[in-house]
C-alpha cells in the first residue's frame, strides 16, 4: 500500500469528501484541531496521482513559511515522483515569485531585494524624504503606508484618505517619497510585494491567464486571515472565468483583524464564487470538556457563520483520562501567578517540558513568567517571530551577502560595519568608507576591508579575506559560507546569541534550499532569506511561552493560558469599545484559539490585580462554564 492509499484509507467520511471534491469551487469550514492540513495535503497528492500524466500544476498558499514547508514535505512523502507539479508557500513568496517571472513589465527588475527589517525601511524613508523633522516620526509613517498597502491604495491622492488633511499630505508626501525610493534601489517590502503584484496583473492581464493555465487548481489555507489586498489579488488573479479554488477557513479563529484580516472576506468570496461549502466540526486534538469549553465560549459571537455546527469531540485516547482536562486557579497578584506558574512548570519531567506552552494576551505577563522560570533553573524562550539575526557574527555575514550582491546598497554596508565593530571592538566608519569609494571608484566592500585591514591585525585576516573573495565571486558563495560557519563554529566560549544564531541558520539554509535548491544564484538565496523569520529553534527541554497571535495554527501537550482578566484578556481597548464590538468578539476568539492550542491539559489563570491595579476574572470564564475559584492563592 502506497502513502496516498493510507493516508486516503485514514481520512474521516467528511475529510474523504472534501479531499475528493472535483472542479468548482469550495469552501471548507474548519474548525481547530480538525484535520484541515491533512485534507489539504492529501487533496494535492490525490490530484496529482490521478492525473500522473498531464501537465497543470497546483497552486496551494498559506501563510506562514513553517506552515508552508510542513506542508510541502507531507506533500512531497504522499506521492514522491510528482511532488514538483505542486506549488506550496506562502501569498508572499508566490508574488516573489510572480515578480521575478514578470515584473519588469513594470520596471522591477529580477534581482530585486527585499526590506524586511524596520530599521532598514526607516533609513530609506528618513533618506527619501531627506531632511530631519520632528513632525516626521519614521515607524508611524511606515505603519499608514503599510495601512494603505494592505488595502491597495497607490500613493497618488492617498491623502483623501485621512480625516485630517495636514496628516493626510504629509502621509502622502512620505509615501510617495518612499515608494520612489524603493523604486530607485529595485527593492521591494513586504507590502510592496503584494501591492506590485496586483500593479501587474491589474496593468498585464495576460500574466494572471498564464497562471489560470499552468495552475488548474488553487487552494488556500486559513483564508480567514486574508487581508484586503491578498482578497482583490485573488480575485484579480481568478478573473471572471476560473472557479476551481478550494478555500479553507475558520471564522471563529479571526484575530489579525488590526492586520487587514476580516470577516468580510469570507463572505465576498461566498458572494463572488458561489461555492460549496463542506464543514469539518470535529475536533481530534483537545479531550471534551475543552471542546464543551470552547463551543459554550464561541456562541457569544455573532460574526460566524448561522448554520455553523458545533466543534464535536472526536478525541479518543488521552494520556492522561483520569486527570482533570481543565483546571482555573486565581492568585492574588500577577507576580504570584507568575511564580506559581513557574513552580508548577518547574514540576514537570525536564523531558516533557518541550511539550509545555504559557500563552498571554501580552507580552509584558509572559516576561514576567519568563523571570520565575529562569529563577527556577526551568529554560524558556518567549517566541516571536525575528527578522534579523541577534549575533554580530552572522548580522556581518547576512551585510556581507548583501553588499556582494549590491555593492552600490548603503545600508548594507552600514550594517556590515556595524556588526564587524561589535564583533572585534573595532571603530571602523561607514561614512568615511563611502566618501573614500567615491574617490577611489573602489567597491564598499574593498575600502572595508582595507580599513579593517590597516587597523586590526591578523585575527581578522581571514574574514576579510572572505569578504573580498565574496564581492569577487559572489556566485561562489556557498562555499565561502561554508568556510565563515567553519571558522565560527569552532570558536570556543560562544556566547548564547552566537549558538542560537547558528542553530536557526542550519535550519534557514536546510529549508532555503528545499525551496529554492542549493545552487541558487545568490540574488535569489537573499530574497528567500529576507522572508523568513531568523528564530532559533527551540530545544526538546525547553518551555515555550507565546503571545496568543503568535500561538496560532500550534499545539502542545499542555497549555497555560494565564492572565484571564478583565481589561487584560479581554482588553481595555475592546471593554471600552462595547460587548457587542467587533473588538470584544475578536477577543472572544483570541481566547478560542488559545484554549484549543491544548492536546491533553488546560490551566487557566487570572490575579486580583495587575501592576498594582485591581482586576476582576474575565467574563470569558463564565461564558465557558467554569466555576471560580473562592479564594485567590497568595
Amino acid at each position: 500500500m502506497t502513502e496516498l492509499s493510507k493516508a486516503l484509507a485514514e481520512l474521516t467520511p467528511a475529510q474523504a469528501a472534501a479531499v475528493g471534491w472535483g472542479n468548482g469551487p469550495m469552501f471548507v469550514l474548519a474548525g481547530p484541531g480538525s484535520g484541515k492540513t491533512r485534507v489539504l495535503t492529501t487533496r494535492i497528492a490525490k490530484l496529482l496521482s490521478d492525473a500522473p500524466d498531464r501537465s497543470f500544476r497546483i497552486m496551494a498558499l498559506t501563510f506562514t513559511n513553517k506552515a508552508a514547508d510542513e506542508m510541502a514535505s507531507r506533500v512531497a512523502a504522499l506521492v514522491p515522483n510528482q511532488e514538483r507539479r505542486a506549488l506550496v508557500g506562502t501569498f508572499h513568496s508566490f508574488c516573489m515569485m510572480l515578480l521575478q517571472q514578470h515584473g519588469s513589465h513594470i520596471g522591477i527588475q529580477s534581482d530585486f531585494a527585499i526590506y524586511s527589517l524596520d530599521s532598514d525601511r526607516e533609513d530609506i524613508l528618513r533618506d527619501a524624504l531627506g531632511y530631519a523633522n520632528s513632525a516626521y516620526d519614521e515607524a508611524k509613517l511606515l505603519s499608514a503606508i503599510d495601512k494603505l498597502k494592505s488595502r491597495l491604495i497607490l500613493p497618488e491622492g492617498c491623502a483623501r484618505f485621512f480625516h485630517d488633511a495636514t496628516v493626510g499630505r504629509r502621509v502622502e508626501l512620505a509615501y510617495t517619497s518612499y515608494d520612489n525610493a524603493l523604486r530607485a534601489g529595485n527593492a521591494l517590502d513586504f507590502g510592496s510585494l503584494i501591492a506590485q503584484s496586483y500593479k501587474l496583473i491589474s496593468e498585464y492581464p495576460g500574466v494572471a491567464a498564464r497562471y489560470r493555465k499552468t495552475y488548474a487548481y488553487w487552494m488556500f489555507d486559513e483564508f480567514q486571515d486574508t487581508t484586503d489586498g491578498q482578497y482583490r489579488l485573488i480575485k484579480a488573479l481568478a478573473g471572471d472565468d476560473f472557479k476551481n479554488i478550494f478555500a479553507v477557513a475558520d471564522d471563529d479563529q479571526i484575530i489579525y483583524q488590526w492586520n487587514g484580516a476580516s470577516y468580510q472576506q469570507i463572505q465576498r468570496f461566498r458572494i463572488d464564487f458561489q461555492p460549496q461549502e463542506l464543514q469539518l466540526p470535529t475536533n481530534y486534538r483537545c479531550p471534551p470538556a475543552i471542546v464543551a469549553a470552547a463551543n459554550r465560549l464561541v456562541v457569544h459571537n455573532s460574526q460566524r457563520t448561522l448554520d455553523k455546527s458545533a466543534l464535536e469531540a472526536g478525541k479518543v485516547s488521552l494520556k492522561y483520562p483520569d486527570i482533570e482536562h481543565i483546571q482555573v486557579h486565581r492568585y492574588s497578584s500577577d507576580s504570584v501567578e507568575a511564580e506559581r506558574i513557574a513552580g508548577g512548570i518547574a514540576a514537570t519531567e525536564p523531558a516533557r517540558r518541550g511539550e509545555v506552552a504559557v500563552l498571554a494576551r501580552t507580552r509584558a505577563i509572559l516576561e514576567k513568567v519568563h523571570s520565575a522560570l529562569a529563577d527556577k533553573g526551568v529554560s524558556s524562550v518567549i517566541a516571536q517571530r525575528r527578522d534579523e539575526f541577534s549575533s554580530p557574527q552572522f548580522q556581518w555575514l547576512s551585510a556581507a551577502l548583501r553588499q556582494a550582491s549590491r555593492p552600490l546598497d548603503r545600508r548594507a554596508l552600514e550594517l556590515l560595519v556595524g556588526a564587524f565593530n561589535r564583533w572585534f571592538g573595532l571603530n571602523v566608519r561607514a561614512d568615511d568608507l563611502k566618501m573614500s569609494a567615491e574617490l577611489t571608484g573602489r567597491s564598499y566592500l574593498d575600502e572595508w576591508a582595507a580599513a579593517v585591514g590597516a587597523e586590526e591585525g591578523s585575527e581578522v585576516t581571514s574574514f576579510i579575506e572572505l569578504a573580498t573573495e565574496l564581492g569577487k565571486q559572489p556566485a561562489a558563495y556557498r562555499k565561502l559560507i561554508d568556510q565563515f560557519l567553519a571558522q565560527v563554529e569552532s570558536s570556543p566560549d560562544q556566547p548564547i546569541d552566537l549558538t542560537e544564531d547558528l542553530s536557526a541558520w542550519t535550519d534557514l539554509t536546510r529549508a532555503i534550499g528545499k525551496s529554492v535548491g542549493r545552487e541558487a544564484p545568490l540574488e535569489l538565496f537573499l530574497q528567500e532569506l529576507a522572508m523568513r523569520s531568523k528564530e532559533p529553534p527551540v530545544g526538546p527541554a525547553v518551555v515555550t511561552l507565546m503571545t496568543i497571535h503568535a500561538a496560532k495554527g500550534k499545539e502542545f501537550d499542555h497549555v497555560y493560558l494565564v492572565g484571564l482578566a478583565e481589561e487584560v484578556l479581554p482588553s481595555f481597548h475592546s471593554l471600552k469599545a462595547g460587548e457587542t464590538s467587533a473588538e470584544m468578539e475578536e477577543e472572544r476568539r483570541n481566547c478560542f484559539v488559545a484554549i484549543t492550542r491544548a492536546r491533553e491539559w488546560l490551566c487557566l489563570s487570572y490575579a486580583d490585580s495587575y501592576r498594582g491595579w485591581g482586576k476582576q476574572p474575565s467574563r470569558f470564564l463564565q461564558e465557558m462554564g467554569l466555576a471560580l475559584p473562592v479564594s485567590a492563592e497568595a
